[in-house]
């Protein structure tokens, strides 16, 4: 075995190359699955990095001086696993688990189970947004002069995220940031778009304000030659265009159609061709030297307060206590979309500069870098308006394979938001947040609430998701009421005799008390139970309440499907009988109309509880 020194020769590297192909190789072979010809092309720039660029101590992941790698082209991961090797972090015996069940090698890598990735990748076009954010986080926070490297295929240049991160990395200048694009001319299907231009690529990339090279991606000198370039250029993100084969080392493969995603037809012959295995073990350059990361700065947090008799927007209350958690953590970090003197980041904004990220209309970008943000400790509150979120719903996907501790405030939720009109309105983002894996959704109806969940999302594991209103409600709790996750509050209630159960959220709750008030005037006694916790759902008071009223309604400014009504639902799925029941929900598309006549026209106001609890309790007593 033979140990190469960061400082090594030419022929070394080449040597290292080809150890890549033939593990790459090996371990898709082992797995009868895979996609070595994509890693196979991108080998030597793999070996280049590892050996002479990446100053990276393996045995200290969390090194605040390391260099951070992203591998976009997650498919490729037989080559990370096999760079892995090289260095010494797993050993021969792992990389011929690769995809099998139980190990640490999955076919696109993840964080949850290697220490040495930076995000989950494999949805492509997401790998260079993300490192936008780790770039943004060693720009403006961490300052230990780290690099961030990115390998790209080129068939995820076709995605729009990469052009979002493209202009948000130039703005930024973000010269701390290198993205190294494979192009090997070959996609999943057939040829790429632009084949082997790279001047095509080039101008692009150019356009934006981005230092580029071009090279072969095969020449481990030209390789070696622009990586120090990148290191050298200031005042803009560089990106390396590297001309490879797919398949590269392998006649029978190389640059052909029809292998991608195939471990090789015979991979003896194949490694053969390639020289055999090797035993190299590669010592990459030493870390800088740094202090540690941020500190956590815990001070005391003085949370806002606010009179009853005053009606406050949940919006409101969630930018004036994002501002007292920045000032008690210093780990707090807030992001948006350009809409900040709507969500209320602003007041963050103004408050703490440094530590707010102006996305821009990019929503992709701006999830991606909370991601890359997360990825280096920090504690990322993202916010825009609900009904925009859905474009950054895969992202949102991703950092939950990743195990992305992010924060997510989505304001302008549902029709209450009055004139806008439906395409402004959030009335799915319920449904797509409490499908995430491991997510938290929570609904406020008033500021206190709010601010309190603002501050128990800081320790959260996971995407949080907190839902906001435009409109200002009354005050139902005072400043020292505690909202548990998962939990529920139950504001009328006339025990055993109660009737009906009215389950609301957010600005329905409102409507709820006004509707249980008229009814209660009726003699019919309601409970109304605040489901301020939609994910995980307060099952005991849920399934408490069917069995002492037998009744449930649910209203929500939200569609029918996923959303509270689905929530409560769920606290009966164990098989115990499900009670009366009828939802209440967005069904209509809205139009322009006034807060209060979107949720007649909706059926979710006061009125339309009042009609449907008195005939669902009318129901219950006929024979």
């Amino acid at each position: 075995m033979t140990t190469l020194e960061p400082l090594h020769s030419t022929a070394e590297l080449a040597e290292l190359g080809q150890q890549l192909r033939v593990d790459s190789v090996r371990a898709a072979d082992a797995a009868g699955s895979g996609h070595p010809t994509s890693s196979m092309s991108a080998a030597d720039l793999m070996a280049v990095l590892l050996a002479r660029h990446l100053r990276y101590d393996f045995d200290r992941p969390a090194h605040p001086g390391n260099d951070r790698f992203v591998l976009s082209k997650g498919h490729a991961s037989p080559l990370l696993y096999a760079a892995y090797k090289a260095v010494g972090a797993i050993d021969d015996a792992e990389l011929l688990t690769f995809r099998t069940l139980g190990s640490r090698l999955e076919g696109h890598p993840t964080p949850r189970r290697l220490p040495w990735v930076e995000t989950a990748t494999g949805s492509l076009g997401q790998g260079l947004p993300v490192g936008v954010g780790i770039a943004l986080a060693g720009k403006r926070l961490d300052r230990t002069g780290y690099r961030v490297w990115v390998l790209c295929g080129d068939s995820e240049l076709a995605e729009g995220s990469v052009w979002e991160a493209a202009e948000h990395a130039s703005y930024e200048h973000l010269d701390n940031l290198v993205a190294v694009v494979d192009v090997n001319r070959l996609g999943q299907r057939g040829p790429t778009r632009h084949g082997h231009d790279l001047d095509a690529y080039a101008r692009r990339f150019k356009a934006f304000g981005w230092h580029t090279v071009e090279i072969d991606g095969h020449d481990v000198e030209a390789v070696d030659r622009a990586y120090t370039e990148a290191e050298s250029t200031t005042g803009q993100p560089v990106v390396i265009l590297a001309r490879t084969l797919k398949g590269k080392g392998v006649a029978s493969v190389e640059d052909r159609e029809g292998l991608h995603g195939k471990p090789l037809p015979d991979a003896d012959e194949a490694i053969a061709e390639l020289g055999g295995p090797r035993e190299l073990r590669v010592r990459p350059p030493e870390p800088r030297a740094a202090r540690a990361l941020h500190s956590v700065r815990a001070g005391h947090l003085e949370l806002p307060r606010w009179d009853r008799e005053n009606e406050v927007a949940t919006r409101d209350a969630y930018g004036q206590a994002l501002a007292a958690l920045g000032n008690a953590r210093g780990d707090v970090v807030a992001l948006d979309g350009e809409v900040s003197d709507s969500t209320r980041a602003e007041a963050f904004a103004k408050e703490f500069p440094d530590r707010f990220f102006e996305c821009y209309i990019a929503e992709q970008q701006l999830v991606a870098a909370a991601v890359g943000l997360a990825s280096r400790g920090w504690i990322p509150y993202v916010s825009t308006f609900a009904a925009f979120l859905t474009r950054a719903h895969d992202f949102l996907r991703m950092a939950a394979v990743s195990g992305a501790r992010i924060n997510v405030v989505g304001s302008h939720a549902g029709v209450a938001i009055g004139q806008d009109g439906p395409s402004q309105m959030g009335l799915e983002d319920l449904a797509m947040f409490r499908a995430l894996y491991g997510s938290t959704v929570l609904y406020p109806c008033d500021a206190h609430q709010t601010a309190q969940l603002v501050a128990t999302m800081a320790g959260l594991d996971g995407i949080g998701y907190l839902r906001t209103s435009r409109g200002g409600t009354p005050g139902l709790y005072g400043p020292g009421e505690e909202f548990p996750i998962g939990g529920s509050k139950v504001l009328r209630t006339a025990g055993r005799e109660d009737r009906l159960t009215v389950v609301a959220a957010g600005v329905t709750v409102h409507e709820a008390l006004a509707a249980a008030d008229a009814l209660g005037a009726q003699g019919i006694p309601v409970r109304v139970v605040d489901l301020y916790s939609v994910k995980p759902v307060d099952q005991v008071t849920l399934r408490r309440a069917a069995e002492e009223t037998g009744c449930l309604l649910t209203v929500e400014d939200h569609r029918e499907e996923g959303g509270i009504g689905d929530a409560v639902l769920d606290a009966f799925l164990d098989g115990r009988p499900l009670p009366r029941l009828v939802r209440l929900a967005v069904r209509t598309m809205p139009g322009s109309a006034t807060p209060d006549e979107q949720l007649h026209a909706a059926g979710i106001d006061a009125d339309s509880i009042m009609a449907a609890g008195r005939m669902l309790v009318e129901e219950a007593i006929t024979p």
